[in-house]
């Protein structure tokens, strides 16, 4: 089991509990992302899954992944294309900073990096209630308890990023890169939506673990779409070994976990 050692601060707020990890990552407007937010049962990472986190995942368990074996993961233009050296390190082809997302990653590889911090991916029905339904007592001005919203971001889609109709936001990808979008962004970009989680909406897709045989289900759309693909309604299923630069992950562990753990919280680069 991997071993992270943070200065950790346990906050319980309305119900909600918050924990903070040093150092801290500066984010949008000057308001520091959330390290977990407790939504029901289950602690929930605020954010999508870190380069610089899975980083400390391979260095702890060996971890290559596959698109680093076969020489890269792929993209979508015109058809799927792989694009050598692309991968969770440079996940457009160009060294990534720390706090953008991981991907070119495969369903069980998402998997085991949760499993190697004592976490797990979320099933689909976890991540849609997280996703879509207010669960806070008393959540902060624009969100209402126990109120389903349309997208994760809330009644509007407007604060996410996604291809057009979101938020105006730099993606990672370097100029030239891409034929369509402009990649993902780093985490605390965005501000927090639903439950205090960031980027259920956009950004990137997100491995759940759900589905049947080969294939598993992917949630929240990702930069490459548009606002209509954030929808409760919308989902999609891949086959698990999909590695590519629009699908990363977050992690959940039991609520009953004890924060004063050690793998209770992962520090932010």
């Amino acid at each position: 089991m991997l071993k992270l050692q943070a200065a950790i601060g346990v906050f319980l707020i309305s119900g909600l509990l918050r924990l903070h990890a040093a150092p801290p990552v500066q984010g949008v407007d000057g308001v520091l992302p959330e390290e977990r937010v407790r939504v029901g049962a289950l602690l929930w990472d605020a954010h999508e899954f870190t380069v610089g986190q899975f980083r400390e995942v391979v260095r702890a368990s060996g971890l290559r992944t596959r698109a680093e074996q076969e020489g890269g993961g792929f993209i979508y233009s015109g058809g799927w294309q792989q694009k050598l050296g692309w991968t969770w390190q440079a996940p457009f082809g160009r060294l990534a900073d720390d706090l953008e997302p991981a991907v070119h990653v495969t369903f069980d590889e998402a998997q085991a990096a949760c499993r190697q911090v004592g976490a797990r991916l979320p099933t689909d029905a976890e991540w849609t209630s997280a996703a879509y339904l207010e669960q806070r007592p008393h959540p902060p001005k624009g969100f209402t308890s126990g109120q389903l919203y349309r997208y994760p971001s809330g009644f509007s889609a407007g604060s996410s990023h996604c291809l057009q109709g979101c938020g105006t936001y730099t993606g990672a990808a370097p100029p030239g890169a891409l034929d369509r979008g402009v990649g993902h962004v780093r985490i605390g970009t965005t501000p927090a939506g639903v439950n205090g989680l960031y980027d259920m909406g956009g950004n990137v897709w997100e491995w759940v673990d759900s589905g049947e045989g080969d294939r598993r289900v992917t949630r929240g759309a990702s930069w490459w779409y548009g606002p209509e693909r954030q929808l409760q309604s919308d989902r999609e299923t891949k086959p698990r070994e999909t590695r590519v630069a629009y699908i990363g992950f977050r992690c959940v562990r039991e609520a009953s976990a004890s924060p004063s753990s050690p793998n209770a919280v992962i520090p932010q680069k």
